[in-house]
């Protein structure tokens, strides 16, 4: 025993040597830079202000979740919903960056198509290039609208189906166009997907399902605020390849009303898919001795309401509805035309502040969601369900510079 403590004392000290020669050689290191060299940034900017502004904040959500399925408790269990890291800022007032990185997402270093790992939602540089034209390059939210899809995650609690499956974030290009203060289009291509197709189908493709040399998803939208910007508008159309010759289309809005005390909003998302990419309708032939295959010809449709009321500055209250349904439009060979599945969600949620300066929040969240399955669903031996869930958590952006 002795032995191995003098051992473990000899390994201390030596990792202690270690640091302390690598402080000196880094130290060394940088006394050998003079202190007037100018850094990347200063060359590039002639010298002239390098920051116009910087942030850095963490986003921060936690919560005791008692989950209950078909009335039955599941469990329940202390979770971290949401922890990310973001930095943001400007410099030399006509560029921008953006950067955030999710702890709580997959991440497989070797993406082969957009060579980034998945938990990095932006990484993206913005410029403007003159009062009304600004571009942006990199990593970004795809320009999907409806309120709850482009509002800050930090601040929903629980998602649609529809958008707790779109790719909202992917890598390309993105140009706006300022047609004056209050409205604006943006015309934006981008990957459909990060990596290869197999990875982007949660089930196995159909044996003539081939990949697609150009799996690009083109947007155009439009935002609009009006009424004093109480009123925002927000409607996009997209359009891309999922595999050769197998397409999707988007129509995605928000209508918006936010003058305090109220906010409301009703959204309504559509996607038309060659190729079921969100996996909701495959997944009624998920059942135990079934070869799952992708199904082909699907369309899905959501609306999304919710209104929320601030009673005062320390606390808010909301109530949020979403319905959703699930067809094919055309047969293929495992499944025949029809409505496959409808699903409606309600949420209440209290909100407390603690601090009215603070992001700090406390809420108390209830949600019921049902999912029918329709006769041509259970077929296969799927069954309706419903999912209940009680939260009591905690929500915080610490900024910190």
């Amino acid at each position: 025993m002795f032995k191995v403590l003098s051992n473990c004392n000899f390994i201390i000290a030596a990792a202690v040597l270690t640091c302390i020669s690598l402080v000196k050689v880094n130290a060394q290191d940088i006394a050998l830079v003079p202190a007037d060299e100018k850094t990347l940034l200063q060359r590039v900017t002639d010298g002239k202000r390098d920051i116009d502004w910087a942030n850095m904040n963490i986003q921060f959500s936690t919560a005791a979740d008692a989950e209950f399925n078909n009335g039955s408790f599941e469990n329940m269990a202390f979770k971290v919903h949401r922890v990310r890291l973001e930095v943001l800022g400007a410099f030399r007032e006509k560029f921008s960056y953006h950067f955030r990185q999710s702890f709580n997402k997959y991440t497989n270093p070797n993406i082969p198509l957009d060579n980034l790992a998945g938990s990095v939602e932006l990484a993206m540089v913005g410029w403007q290039l003159n009062d009304n034209w600004h571009l942006t390059a990199g990593k970004q939210p795809v320009q999907f609208s409806g309120y709850e899809c482009w509002v800050n995650a930090i601040k929903v609690r629980q998602y649609s189906d529809f958008n707790n499956t779109i790719p909202a974030y992917q890598v390309g290009l993105n140009m706006a166009y300022s047609l004056n203060s209050n409205q604006t289009f943006n015309f934006q291509i981008t990957n459909n997907r990060n990596s290869t197709l197999n990875d982007q189908f949660m089930y196995s493709l159909p044996d003539d399902v081939e990949d697609s040399k150009i799996p690009l998803l083109g947007t155009v939208n439009w935002d609009g605020y009006f009424i004093d910007r109480a009123m925002q508008l927000r409607y996009s159309l997209s359009y891309g390849q999922l595999a050769k010759g197998e397409n999707i289309f988007y129509f995605t809005c928000g209508n918006v009303w936010d003058k305090k005390p109220f906010l409301g909003y009703i959204d309504f998302m559509y996607s038309r898919e060659g190729l079921d990419s969100k996996g909701l309708i495959t997944s009624s032939y998920d059942v135990e001795g079934n070869e799952v295959v992708t199904a082909k010809n699907v369309e899905y449709f959501t609306t999304i309401a919710n209104l929320d009321y601030r009673i005062s500055p320390h606390l808010n209250m909301y109530v949020k509805g979403a319905y959703e349904i699930g067809n094919i439009y055309k047969s293929s060979e495992y499944f025949e035309a029809g409505n496959y599945r409808r699903t409606w969600n309600v949420q209440l949620c209290a909100e407390y502040y603690p601090m009215e300066d603070s992001e700090l929040i406390v809420y108390l969240h209830l949600s019921h969601k049902n999912v029918h399955l329709t006769e041509k669903a259970r077929i296969f031996g799927s069954n309706s369900y419903n999912q209940q869930r009680i939260s009591l958590g905690l929500v915080y952006t610490l900024p910190v510079f």
